[in-house]
């Protein structure tokens, strides 16, 4: 499953390990696993750890060894200071989304089709990737947004796409 969700990359072995190991301390892997959710709950994993740069499977293993260079001594400030209330944003969104892939119903159709508007956000693009009707897409991915956005508001998290 991994090779296939890495394209291949020499990479997949090593995300499949780090999957598993995430799967296995997950506090809820033995209830996913009961409602056999568990294969579907893995290939997310998989898949974010594979193709987010914000994925903690990039920021211990990808980043780790990485060689930063100095910028020159006027530019050695970031350009941007952290921001910490964006983090947590992001971090909610990701929950919701990860909730929404192991649902059985249509929001995993929409969480799905909303993951993939996020990499390529064009309707289009995606209409003749997928074979799905445009609209339909469009249609889904809007819902996904309201579904989102409902659930950062139940918990107190206020955010406009």
């Amino acid at each position: 499953m991994a090779k296939k969700i890495c394209k291949g990359s020499d990479e997949s072995e090593d995300v499949a390990h780090f999957a598993i190991e995430s799967f296995m301390h997950h506090e809820r892997g033995q209830e996913l696993v009961d409602a056999n959710r568990g294969m579907q709950f893995l290939s997310g994993i998989i898949w974010r750890s594979f193709n987010s740069s914000t994925s903690e499977y990039h920021a211990l293993y990808r980043q780790k060894n990485r060689v930063h260079e100095l910028k020159d001594s006027h530019m050695q400030q970031a350009d941007t200071e952290y921001d910490a209330e964006k983090d947590v944003v992001i971090g909610a969104i990701q929950g919701v989304l990860e909730d929404m892939l192991v649902d059985r119903t249509d929001l995993w159709y929409r969480g799905v089709l909303f993951q993939m508007w996020l990499e390529t956000p064009n309707y289009s693009q995606l209409s003749r990737k997928t074979l799905i009707p445009r609209n339909s897409i469009s249609h889904a991915v809007e819902e996904a947004k309201a579904y989102i956005k409902e659930q950062l508001n139940i918990q107190g998290i206020d955010y406009e796409f």
